[in-house]
């Protein structure tokens, strides 16, 4: 893993980058939580890594907040996510930092967790010219912003029964991607709630948070498919 560190406007970024292990299918960006990168995004790295994928953990809040404490994490994504133009401007800033890494094999794909999933489709939304976007147990809230054609093909695993997006949600989603011309599937997974790709989530006390083992299972399996498809 190499740190990657960047700017966006006065603000000063580490990101990481794990590379490909064998040959080289594509790249991947991971938008994390709202705790920022961590080890649950990095374990995820070195899984796809060694699946022949490039991987960029994206850092959004700024180095200083590295290993900053969940509240403070909670903190910044509120920040950012109050400006959803500016949201957008800096997700464009990443991929710009990801273009100039050189050789990203056949595509990229921008995947995310929690407010990284909002991330992930908010790249989308901006029309961005990438393969496909991948939120995970994400927020899916419009970002208000006049629409633009969707080119990603996109994917959306959510927990039926997370209290944080509720099926309203879901189905605005879907008319929204539909209205873009997206090319879009969405999972919704039974008696499964908010958090559920990671392992650790059932320490956080919350009832509204937990790991689901067969969810996880299956929102993977779906990701993969999609990205045989792609990048076969």
């Amino acid at each position: 893993m190499t740190s990657v560190e960047h700017d966006f406007g006065s603000e000063r970024y580490r990101s990481e980058w794990v590379a490909a292990k064998g040959t080289l299918r594509a790249t991947i960006i991971i938008f994390p939580t709202v705790a920022g990168i961590s080890e649950l995004e990095t374990g995820f790295a070195e899984t796809l890594s060694a699946r022949g994928l490039n991987v960029f953990l994206a850092d959004l809040y700024g180095a200083e907040f590295r290993g900053a404490p969940r509240d403070v994490g909670a903190q910044q994504m509120r920040r950012l996510a109050a400006d959803r133009a500016g949201l957008r401007e800096r997700l464009a800033a990443v991929l710009d930092v990801v273009r100039e890494r050189g050789d990203l094999g056949k595509g990229i794909v921008a995947i995310g967790f929690c407010f990284g999933g909002l991330c992930a489709l908010d790249l989308a939304r901006s029309g961005a010219d990438i393969a496909a976007v991948a939120s995970f147990h994400g927020l899916l809230d419009p970002s208000g912003l006049p629409a633009a054609p969707i080119k990603a093909k996109v994917a959306a695993f959510h927990g039926w029964d997370d209290p944080m997006v509720p099926p309203a949600k879901v189905v605005a989603l879907a008319r929204e991607l539909t209205e873009a011309g997206c090319d879009w599937q969405i999972h919704a997974f039974g008696n499964t709630v908010h958090g559920f790709t990671n392992r650790n989530a059932d320490k956080l006390g919350n009832p509204a948070v937990r790991f689901s083992e067969e969810a996880t299972r299956r929102a993977w399996w779906t990701l993969d498919g999609l990205l045989d498809e792609l990048f076969a």
